[in-house]
């Protein structure tokens, strides 16, 4: 059954001699377009892993059950690969590659593609993203090389992964979130649900504060947008309070202004007291008239 499997590969040898092997390297290169398209069988020596690839964690279990799989009934999906002089990187399917080093085969089926940097990194990028299970803080890094290394915008990439623009920028926001707190994403601690209620918070103590009370009380999504909710209005109306409180100094600057000028006077501070600015209440142009001739 595996050797059926793997048929679908014609070798490369059976494809291209050596030289002409080593010596495609663009789509306008002769014999590219024998070797693109078709699926050819590569030596596993040949190839080697993406630099780039977002992946940073592979299960061991994981990939020893597909190593058994790939035993049994050989790679039932070609990985893709570009040519790189005499050698081969993996654009996606790693972890086929992977298991397939594990279950002994010394050449596996692939899709070869003729790219350069930019667009290997963009194709790499993207066919995670769409194919692989990353988990939410890899795929907010993937966002954010696609955004900044690729130079994609928001809309660009909405439309390359198939995502609601939304979605992209729910999940950017995750990076922001501490390292502690982001760690218990990738761990499964939390979800990325818990990660944006945590967002809406606007310190990263009470944030913090919010992701020990998720973990101890095991809170779901929506207990835990309710207490951020709860702590975000308790922030508010501590501010606001204040806000209200005038200082002595303030209090008296002001009556003495009012008592001058003999018309209401509020001085705002600001919340360290250093900056503010003096509003005058006046009624008529006669008040006015008044106000201006204390300041001459």
């Amino acid at each position: 059954m595996r050797d059926k499997t793997r048929a679908m590969g014609r070798g490369l040898g059976a494809i291209l001699n050596a030289e002409s092997k080593t010596n495609i390297n663009s789509a306008s290169d002769e014999g590219a377009k024998t070797l693109v398209g078709n699926i050819v069988e590569v030596p596993i020596e040949d190839i080697y892993p993406n630099p780039n690839q977002p992946r940073t964690f592979f299960d061991e279990k994981a990939l020893n059950d597909l190593a058994e799989s790939i035993k049994s009934l050989g790679i039932i999906q070609p990985v893709t690969l570009r040519k790189d002089g005499a050698k081969f990187e993996i654009i996606s399917g790693e972890r086929r590659f992977r298991a397939s080093k594990i279950a002994g085969l010394t050449s596996i089926p692939a899709y070869i593609r003729l790219v350069n940097d930019q667009e290997l990194l963009e194709m790499a990028l993207v066919e995670n993203i769409q194919r692989e299970d990353l988990d939410p803080i890899e795929v907010a890094l993937t966002y954010q090389r696609l955004l900044d290394e690729v130079g994609m915008t928001q809309e660009n990439l909405s439309q390359r992964v198939g995502k609601e623009r939304s979605t992209i920028t729910n999940s950017v926001r995750l990076l922001k979130l501490s390292p502690d707190i982001q760690n218990g994403i990738r761990s499964g601690q939390i979800s990325a649900g818990h990660g944006r209620a945590i967002m809406g918070l606007d310190s990263d103590e009470k944030r913090q504060t919010l992701f020990d009370k998720i973990v101890k009380d095991q809170l779901n999504v929506r207990q835990s947008e309710q207490l951020a909710s709860q702590m975000k209005n308790s922030q508010e109306a501590e501010k606001s309070v204040k806000q209200t409180i005038i200082p002595n100094h303030v209090k008296k600057a002001q009556k003495n202004l009012s008592n001058i000028l003999n018309v209401n006077v509020e001085i705002k501070t600001s919340a360290n007291g250093k900056k503010g600015k003096i509003v005058l209440d006046f009624k008529n142009e006669e008040e006015l008239e008044s106000i201006l001739a204390h300041i001459r």
